[in-house]
């Protein structure tokens, strides 16, 4: 049932969306050099590694200079996040505030390699990292939205993320996943620990 409402929750967002993709592939060509979308190994249900879809909103040697803010990172444990990265560009800055950059993971979903709800996919080289009760996050698909964007998103600590992956795995329901679907916009709109 789960799968069933992945797919066709996926396919229709796809198909209403589609204009919306269009217009944001179009804005991304327009601001910067380098291709539309960001392809990156992330660590998926079991270990298995998977390329995800994103809209790119750094620029297109984001991952080589990664190096070159490392020591910025505002985040604790394996996790890298920053709120005012330099490598983010224009039209990147509004996508990632908004969550639009996200959109391309429902061909994921339709792929089968994502769930609508489940934990974030993390950067295998992140994901090498994890610990503790956040391991519990490889016994299910990772998911577009989840216990981490309805409940602090990057404002979260490490210890926070772990708790919430292991909660989710071990209390999972298909009425769960309904009530973290019909939070998310609430919580993308109000764009709070979004960057």
């Amino acid at each position: 049932m789960k799968r069933l409402i992945d797919v066709t929750l996926a396919t229709c967002a796809l198909i209403v969306a589609g204009p919306l993709l269009l217009a944001i592939a179009a804005a991304i060509k327009l601001d910067t050099p380098g291709p539309v979308f960001f392809r990156q190994e992330r660590t998926g249900r079991a270990g298995k590694p998977f390329r995800i879809f994103k809209f790119r909103s750094m620029t297109a040697d984001a991952w080589q200079r990664r190096d070159t803010v490392t020591q910025l990172n505002e985040v604790d444990g394996p996790l890298f996040k920053m709120e005012k990265d330099p490598r983010v560009t224009r039209v990147g800055a509004f996508i990632r505030r908004t969550s639009l950059d996200e959109l391309p993971q429902l061909f994921n979903v339709v792929r089968g390699e994502m769930s609508l709800v489940g934990p974030r996919p993390l950067p295998t080289e992140e994901s090498n990292l994890i610990d503790g009760a956040a391991l519990a996050r490889l016994n299910v698909k990772p998911g577009i939205t989840g216990l981490w964007q309805v409940c602090g998103r990057s404002d979260l600590t490490y210890a926070d993320l772990q708790h919430l992956d292991s909660v989710y795995v071990r209390s999972w329901s298909l009425m769960w996943d309904l009530r973290i679907i019909g939070q998310t916009p609430q919580v993308v709109f109000g764009r709070g620990g979004a960057y």
